[in-house]
């Protein structure tokens, strides 16, 4: 089998080194889901993305953690696309369809006069389910005390492609003293145990910014936090609009900033539709290459 190339790029940013890094293999069609595991699992980022044809989109995407497979990752995506930009895969498309494992998903491409590929990604429908655990346990099990969480809104369960704990905090110092124990996590989730776990707060470095986050990993993924992430940023979305807010627009944007703590900046704009049953959401982010990072066979 003759070798496959893969790149790293960073997502949501326009800077390498800062947003998050994702692995791109951008022809992977040759590729056994054990060998997909395998390169994700060598390369060690929290998500590595492969492109390949698709008979009912314009590509397919799947994205392994060192650990297992996802069924959608926003940073990913952003990665992959730009990486087939590059590549001069998508022959300057204004949008495409992408098969991916919570189905076929509309992402839209765009340029800035500084010639900067913008992409916004459709994701799937967002759902919610009640947390029903200790709120003590779980403060403890990311470096709090239960007095650190905000009671004013629900902890709940989101997902627009991917499950995450949605944890509202009361301040922006918190923030800084987080420190996981990913471990814990499955034993205090008990109703999605693989979930992993997303506190977030209203206070922002950037006054810019609607939310600040920070987003810990389940321990089943092999990685420990996720510096920008588009599904979880999606999602809070739409909690933003279900429980936080009086705004009655049909559409609305909010952006989120996430991995100061870690530093690698990075911002995901969230578009907001109010539909008669739910929310539509969309991301909105670039990449940048930083390099390749080898071949693998």
């Amino acid at each position: 089998m003759r070798k496959v190339r893969i790149y790293h790029y960073d997502a949501f940013s326009n800077i390498p080194g800062k947003g998050n890094p994702a692995g791109v293999v951008i022809e992977a069609d040759a590729l056994t889901t054990e060998k997909m595991q395998g390169i994700a699992e060598k390369i060690g980022f929290n998500e590595t993305a492969f492109a390949m044809k698709s008979e009912v989109a314009d590509i397919q995407l799947r994205y392994f953690t060192p650990g297992h497979e996802m069924n959608l990752c926003g940073h990913g995506t952003m990665a992959a696309i730009h990486a087939l930009i590059d590549h001069d895969f998508l022959n300057e498309k204004g949008e495409i369809r992408v098969e991916t494992k919570v189905g076929i998903l509309n992402v839209k491409l765009g340029r800035s006069e500084h010639g900067r590929v913008w992409m916004t990604m459709q994701q799937a429908m967002p759902v919610f389910e009640a947390f029903l655990g200790s709120r003590a346990d779980l403060a403890k099990s990311i470096g709090l005390v239960e007095a650190d969480l905000a009671e004013e809104w629900p902890i709940m369960y989101g997902s627009t492609g991917t499950w995450t704990l949605l944890v509202p905090i009361k301040k922006l110092a918190s923030f800084a003293k987080m420190n996981p124990n990913n471990d814990r996590f499955p034993a205090i989730l008990q109703e999605m145990p693989h979930a992993s776990v997303h506190p977030f707060c209203v206070e922002t470095f950037d006054y810019s910014a609607t939310m600040h986050a920070r987003h810990f990993s389940s321990p089943y993924s092999g990685t420990i936090e996720d510096p920008v992430t588009g599904t979880a940023s999606g999602v809070m979305g739409a909690y933003y609009a279900e429980y936080m807010t009086d705004n009655i627009d049909k559409s609305f944007e909010i952006i989120v900033e996430q991995g100061m703590e870690v530093g690698r900046d990075g911002k995901v704009v969230v578009h907001v539709e109010r539909l008669d049953a739910g929310y539509a959401i969309e991301v909105t982010g670039t990449a940048v290459l930083v390099g390749e990072i080898g071949e693998y066979c």
